[in-house]
């Protein structure tokens, strides 16, 4: 993908996911993998509405969330997303603060257990005896330490990270993928607390 169509494709999904409540204000942000070797990505560029970017408001970083552009900024998470799609192999990462993720994160903060639900399908696990373990991880303004527990507790099978009170990373081969992904993650996890709301 070059940075022309990566630009489009992030802005599309930028104004889909603020239509979902889910990037509210300024945040969140989002990145699709522009080349393997080195690793280049195209993310959303810091501090922009993103109900409102255009095909312009991104920036090519490295691995390390780092940027040679002198004047587009970069989110602050791009050193995650680039950590995420190294060590995954993802071509798509997203971020988003929807508020299930954030929920379960304070219920289950050593990890959020899902198991025989139709909609693990979605997320790429299978519906019925299928233990699966959504990783938690404590927030830190460090994308470095916010990688390495990431990379502590990363499954292949698995592609998502919670950071509590904070949100949540989803990824995928692309940003389709990664939406589907991401949707059906977060109904299972207003499914699961919702459930735990109604156990007396």
């Amino acid at each position: 993908m070059n940075l022309d169509d990566a630009g489009r494709a992030l802005a599309a999904e930028c104004a889909r996911y603020t239509a979902m409540g889910w990037m509210r204000g300024t945040s969140g942000n989002l990145s699709v993998v522009l080349d393997r070797d080195p690793l280049r990505l195209a993310v959303t560029v810091s501090g922009k509405d993103k109900g409102e970017l255009t095909s312009d408001d991104v920036v090519v970083v490295d691995a390390a969330g780092e940027t040679a552009d002198p004047v587009k900024i970069p989110s602050a998470e791009a050193g995650l997303h680039g950590r995420i799609a190294a060590v995954s192999g993802a071509g798509a990462v997203v971020h988003v603060h929807a508020m299930a993720p954030v929920v379960a994160g304070e219920h289950w903060p050593d990890g959020v257990p899902l198991r025989d639900l139709e909609m693990l399908k979605g997320f790429g696990r299978a519906a019925h005896d299928d233990d699966v373990l959504i990783p938690v991880v404590p927030n830190s303004q460090d994308m470095r330490v916010l990688g390495d527990a990431f990379e502590a507790g990363y499954r292949a099978d698995t592609p998502a990270l919670i950071v509590a009170r904070h949100g949540v990373y989803v990824w995928g081969d692309d940003l389709r993928q990664a939406r589907h992904r991401a949707e059906c993650l977060d109904w299972l996890l207003r499914f699961t607390v919702e459930t735990r709301r109604a156990i007396p």
